[in-house]
């Protein structure tokens, strides 16, 4: 059985009714969508989705830095005012 990883879940028939209720009732928090008592998708507030895409941001970020501090070696030193 798959993990459903948000507090609320609701049906897909449930959502479709009324998904504005569903959001309201949610209060801010992510909603599991149901689809044969599997998640079909998950509906997540625009703040909250950008919160994520930042973090993902982020995350690729450091992993590039981290990736570029591991190769030290193939630095090429610089002088600030020259560029």
């Amino acid at each position: 059985m798959e993990p459903i990883l948000a507090d609320i879940a609701v049906s897909m028939s449930e959502f479709k009714k009324n998904p504005a209720a569903v959001l309201r009732q949610a209060k801010h928090r992510p909603v599991a969508v149901l689809s044969h008592n599997r998640t079909a998708f998950y509906m997540v507030e625009p703040r909250l989705f950008e919160a994520m895409m930042e973090e993902l941001a982020d995350r690729e970020l450091y992993r590039k830095a981290a990736s570029r501090l591991a190769e030290k070696s193939k630095a090429v030193e610089v002088d600030i005012d020259e560029l």
